[in-house]
């Protein structure tokens, strides 16, 4: 690959211990350039990539996803001006062999692509039902996104566009990537999804209450994305808003939950899964839903109050 070509990479992580560690050894067998940020972890994070002679900076709070990738890529661009992609991964992820340039490729091959992102396997699919659920959900069509509000966190992309974007926006809190793939849309750029092995990730998800809060972030990803692009051309979150407020404040509708959850499985069958994995998914879809009201409350109450304190859930 030539040097102009070479992407750096920025890794994000929190209290990540081992598995950062797993990380930043499985970026550094790319030879790319990796700068990794810090969101005030208490264990050993930020002296592991230190041993490991990663570039690394201590993020100062408030804290977000958002600000900690916009932060990285500030620094990966003092020490490679040059840099023309960046690869975006977040510390419970690996990066896999082939990847870096099977995307470079595919960013080379159209300019109008802003960003493109691969397969991520669940590293421990089978230990719990929601890591489970995290493995079905990273199932993607292939192609250019008709909807780039399906763009993840852990993709590469042309630096340029970024810059031009002004980057992930700090104040969203959940969804902030999928934020920026609506903008790179609406500014007539393409997302792509190609199937290509990209990342393992690992949930670490084994009890309810990780994943109830995991969907009051989604909740509240839906209610600010909304209302930042709701009344835009791509019409952003606006039909999973209304979902979520029909489902979440009907309680007595027990009707709507049956519908919605065998539109759910059908489409999921639709695309291929089994019909163990479809009804598996379609079931915390429903009960989601209430999660998801909850957390579009949050997000009525933050932006009145101004101010969007983290949504952890593990």
């Amino acid at each position: 690959m030539a040097d102009s070509a070479q992407p750096g990479v920025v890794v994000i992580g929190r209290n990540e211990g081992e598995r950062l560690e797993r990380c930043l050894q499985s970026v550094r067998l790319s030879g790319c350039p990796i700068v990794y940020v810090d969101s005030g972890s208490c264990d050993e994070s930020v002296r592991k990539a230190r041993a490991l002679g990663v570039e690394t900076v201590e993020l100062a709070p408030p804290f977000s996803a958002a600000k900690a990738r916009n932060e990285g890529f500030k620094r990966l661009l003092e020490l490679h001006p040059d840099m023309r992609f960046v690869q975006f991964l977040d510390g419970d992820c690996t990066l896999l062999p082939g990847w870096i340039d099977a995307a470079v490729r595919t960013l080379e091959r159209d300019a109008t692509r802003a960003a493109v992102f691969g397969v991520v396997l669940e590293r421990e699919a089978a230990a719990s039902v929601y890591n489970r659920l995290c493995d079905i959900e990273w199932r993607c069509a292939r192609g250019d996104l008709a909807d780039c509000g399906s763009l993840g966190g852990r993709a590469m992309m042309r630096a340029a566009v970024f810059r031009e974007l002004g980057g992930f926006r700090a104040e969203v809190i959940a969804g902030e990537d999928s934020e920026l793939g609506v903008r790179m849309g609406l500014a007539g750029y393409k997302v792509t999804s190609i199937a290509c092995l990209m990342a393992t990730h690992d949930a670490a998800m084994h009890r309810f209450g990780q994943w109830w809060q995991r969907a009051v972030r989604a909740g509240h990803a839906i209610g600010q994305r909304c209302d930042l692009h709701g009344s835009s051309a791509a019409r952003d979150c606006v039909r999973e808003r209304q979902s979520t407020l029909f489902c979440g404040a009907s309680l007595w509708l027990l009707t709507a939950y049956l519908l919605l959850g065998v539109r759910v499985c059908c489409h999921r069958l639709g695309a291929g899964d089994e019909a163990r994995d479809a009804a598996l998914y379609a079931l915390f879809v429903v009960i989601g839903k209430f999660a998801n009201a909850v957390g579009l409350l949050k997000f009525f109450i933050n932006k009145s109050a101004g101010r969007y304190p983290l949504i952890e859930y593990k």
